[in-house]
């Protein structure tokens, strides 16, 4: 009888430790289906590109694809018209979850203007050159005047001169009044104030 009963009893343990194996089993199962499902395992919307595409443009082609745009910044490019855009994040290609957000750079209908650093009057050429073209600006052949030797005496911008501070745009190239090494006390070095005005508007503003 004991020999009975103890066969019985392993059984019915046996049997319950399968099934419990066996739902544990079916549960992970089922936590990996749910979660395919609910994360769209497998599927993914590519990003197209969107560099040199106009903004309007981009946003009814990301919302058609079940996508969202953000402008996260602005830059500026002679190449490219205004309100197009420069860059993307995520990039071309990649492929996102419906919904993702697609950030965007677009080009701003103007050239950006910088401050002209302090650098007329208390530099010389060599410093002014570095610390100018470092900013982005593209200089010409310095304008020698009367004063001393490699000393920068003022800034041309398409024949207007500009002072420290004053915010330029990088569209124009600058030109350095740099002293010669000679003064002729006969002229005024201020006299360059006179340069002939040209027909084009320059874009100078007080800082």
């Amino acid at each position: 009888m004991k020999e009975f009963f103890g066969k019985v009893f392993r059984n019915y343990i046996v049997r319950h430790l399968m099934a419990m194996a066996l739902v544990v089993i079916l549960l992970c199962v089922g936590v990996g289906i749910g979660l395919d499902y609910y994360t769209h395992h497998g599927e993914g919307i590519v990003v197209p590109d969107l560099k040199g595409m106009g903004y309007d443009k981009a946003c009814r082609l990301l919302a058609e694809r079940g996508l969202d745009i953000v402008v996260s910044d602005s830059g500026y490019s002679k190449l490219l018209p205004a309100n197009s855009v420069l860059a993307q994040t995520p990039a071309f290609g990649q492929k996102v979850k419906q919904g993702r957000i697609v950030y965007v750079t677009i080009n701003s209908p103007h050239s950006p203007t910088f401050a002209v650093p302090d650098i007329v009057d208390n530099s010389s050429v060599r410093e002014a050159e570095a610390r100018l073209q470092a900013m982005g600006f593209r200089l010409t052949e310095p304008l020698l005047v009367d004063g001393e030797k490699d000393w920068v005496y003022g800034i041309l911008c398409r024949g207007r001169r500009i002072s420290n501070g004053d915010r330029i745009t990088m569209d124009y190239p600058l030109t350095l009044m740099v002293g010669k090494g000679t003064i002729d006390e006969s002229e005024d070095v201020e006299i360059i104030d006179s340069v002939a005005e040209v027909d084009e508007f320059v874009e100078v503003s007080a800082p």
